[in-house]
């Protein structure tokens, strides 16, 4: 004769409060973030991003940083870490790291914090329509080659001859280059392309620079460049060269001028991207955005080290000026 089993009402809630964690445990998104560096200052931004929809790390979200510290024979094996760790999304922090996560996988979404040409770099079919498992922001803006110049022309008037400091390995800088040269045009700029591959031809490139009699350094940014800025701004300050960045970074580490697009505003609003797609949205479907705010910095300090006397109605118009 079968016997009916009564179960206590307090195990019984006990059970169905176990049984309903477990689902809710289960239900918490997964982000992965592949970056370069653990140091990357837009990370803060991100985060900000997130907590200003009500994602909150490691109380309804999870984040699987993943950081390659410089060394980007990592950057295919820790997308890939991320890939088996099947999170919902996959955040990049520029052309590189998505290129790595691109190559891992074609169904997992992928979030671009920034890259300066997604269209070229096979990313996505257009900015209005992805097409793929990849959307997010372009930092690339036509107009700030021309800007960069312009300012650049105020603060030294007699400026002729302009080094330029690239890497032709890095995704935009022929684009990058193609429109300074079509901004030089108009300012009667003689332009000296210099090429940095690595780290030991950035002394190799100031020499240039000083053989062809340059007035002025440009760097058009990129990964290589950005990693030496420290040695590219005390070399520009001991050639006595006004020098333009694209980022505030080289700025705040002692060189003259920025001008570009603000970083931290791109992460901020990648986070309105992950948010959309954890909430079932497609890439495919979510139009690449282009930056909109924009910031130039001035380093005063810098300018008496060179025997550089700024404009005042230039040093009105920066966001911020170091003094």
């Amino acid at each position: 004769m079968n016997k009916k089993i009564v179960w206590p009402l307090t195990l019984l809630l006990l059970l169905a409060g176990t049984f309903t964690q477990a689902q809710q445990a289960k239900k918490v998104p997964r982000i992965g973030y592949l970056t370069g560096s653990a140091t990357n200052p837009r990370i803060d931004a991100f985060r900000q991003g997130l907590r200003e929809l009500g994602c909150v790390e490691g109380k309804n979200i999870v984040i699987e940083w993943r950081f390659a510290e410089g060394k980007r024979d990592r950057e295919r094996a820790l997308a890939a870490e991320l890939v088996r760790l099947k999170v919902d999304v996959i955040v990049t922090s520029g052309s590189v790291t998505t290129r790595r996560a691109k190559e891992t996988t074609s169904t997992i979404p992928i979030v671009m914090t920034q890259d300066p040409d997604p269209v070229g770099n096979g990313f996505v079919a257009s900015l209005a329509r992805p097409g793929g498992n990849i959307t997010g922001l372009s930092n690339l803006n036509r107009e700030l080659s021309g800007k960069r110049l312009d300012l650049l022309k105020e603060v030294v008037p007699r400026l002729s001859r302009l080094a330029v400091l690239g890497t032709s390995t890095f995704p935009g800088n022929a684009l990058n280059l193609k429109e300074t040269e079509l901004a030089s045009g108009t300012l009667a700029m003689k332009l000296q392309y210099l090429d940095v591959l690595s780290p030991t031809d950035v002394e190799t490139a100031f020499r240039g620079a000083s053989k062809g009699r340059a007035e002025a350094v440009l760097a058009l940014g990129g990964p290589v460049l950005n990693n030496q800025r420290t040695r590219i701004v005390e070399l520009a300050a001991k050639n006595r060269l006004p020098a333009m960045y694209s980022i505030r970074e080289f700025v705040e580490d002692g060189g003259l001028m920025s001008y570009g697009v603000n970083q931290a505003d791109l992460d901020r609003r990648a986070a309105i991207y992950v948010d959309k797609i954890l909430k079932g949205a497609k890439p495919a479907d979510l139009p690449v955005e282009q930056p909109t705010k924009f910031e130039f910095i001035i380093n005063l300090k810098a300018a008496k080290e060179i025997g550089l006397t700024i404009p005042p109605n230039v040093v009105a118009r920066a966001d911020r000026v170091i003094r």
